[in-house]
């Protein structure tokens, strides 16, 4: 019989990345691979797009708030039937182990796991846990983080970064040739990236600074296909695959938003970025202590959303040209980054002593 793992993560494109790199890796090494997720969701989505040999089970999934609300009355229902029906789908797999990378849809699989005795991995991106995977702890057999937790978390393994850069995919030049010509060279050249859930405020700065192109040249990598423009100066683009280093490589300097996932990359290409966290109104805040430990580390500036202006923005970038050098030195000698084949074999190395069958 083969080898069965089950992956789980959802509600964000950060809960589906890692999935993705690692995917291919199992099935390469004969693994047979399942996906527990929300057919609704936007990790249907991306391992649909994939091509991947996997099969994915849509469950009912409900999201757990911090705060009263009367729809957390419906979501427990929601949770709850998420939890049997995870554990019919992994009890008829029987599979030697779950891999979870949090968000919402990932909680009925993990507990689903305990009557099976089915042993959990579990990453977590972020410098504090969000509540997902705060529940996911007390399950797991090994959390895997990117920051260094406290000495209290006994099941925590800190494995800093795991990051995609260095792939080198094929890419249609002509397209960036394109680009180019619309574009000034004795201008500094700015990429905006914000995330699946984060671009709004950069695509709103982009559409009402026109005078923006007067300085730089501007990538904004949008998440909105209305938007998709090539002018004198500006280039705004939905979604890319395989454009996405090619544009980073052209950017001086990247605006982004503060999730784990993206600015470890930047710091893997030792990119300049100014870092505009989601705010504790949008979020639980983890992306607020991410960018001030970016800061901390050296790696990165932040300015905060209200203050993004163009004459704050056009500060900020000033400092970072004008301290480059030093940026780049912080990024280059940073330790909290791993290839993504290093820490597969560490995971690998981790499965065999727990799972059974292996």
């Amino acid at each position: 019989m083969p080898k069965k793992i089950v992956f789980t993560g959802g509600g964000t494109v950060g809960h589906v990345t890692l999935n993705l790199i690692l995917i291919p890796k199992f099935i390469e090494d004969g693994w047979e691979v399942h996906y527990i997720g929300d057919k609704h969701g936007i990790e249907y989505e991306q391992i649909t797009q994939s091509g991947l040999d996997v099969t994915f089970h849509s469950i009912a999934t409900g999201k757990l708030r911090r705060y009263f609300s009367w729809q957390n009355m419906l979501d427990v229902f929601k949770v709850s039937y998420g939890v049997l029906q995870s554990f019919a789908i992994m009890a008829r797999l029987k599979p030697q182990v779950l891999f979870s990378k949090g968000g919402f849809v990932s909680v009925p699989p993990v507990i689903a796991t305990k009557p099976l005795g089915v042993p959990v991995f579990v990453h977590e991106s972020d410098l504090s846990m969000g509540l997902a995977n705060k529940i996911a702890y007390r399950f797991a057999t090994t959390m895997y983080t990117t920051f260094e937790q406290p000495e209290s978390l006994t099941k925590a393994k800190h494995v800093g970064a795991i990051t995609k850069v260095g792939n080198k995919v094929p890419y249609d030049t002509s397209k960036i040739d394109a680009i180019k010509s619309h574009f000034d060279p004795k201008l500094k050249t700015i990429l905006f990236i914000g995330g699946s859930a984060g671009a709004r405020v950069f695509n709103d700065f982009v559409s009402n600074t026109p005078e923006l192109t007067q300085h730089y040249n501007v990538i904004n990598i949008s998440g909105d296909k209305s938007l998709n423009e090539l002018s004198q100066n500006l280039y705004r683009v939905d979604y890319v695959t395989d454009l996405y280093q090619p544009l980073m490589d052209l950017a001086d300097v990247v605006v982004t938003r503060g999730g784990s996932n993206t600015i470890f990359e930047l710091v893997a290409m030792q990119k300049l970025h100014l870092i505009v966290p989601l705010g504790k109104e949008a979020s639980r805040g983890d992306q607020l202590e991410n960018a001030a430990y970016f800061e901390k580390k050296g790696y990165a500036r932040q300015l905060a959303e209200d203050r993004l202006t163009l004459e704050n923005l056009q500060d900020e970038l000033n400092q970072l040209f004008t301290d480059e050098a030093q940026y780049k030195k912080q990024m280059k000698e940073s330790n909290e980054l791993k290839s993504q084949d290093e820490f597969y074999h560490l995971m690998m190395a981790d499965i065999s002593k727990t799972a059974k069958g292996i």
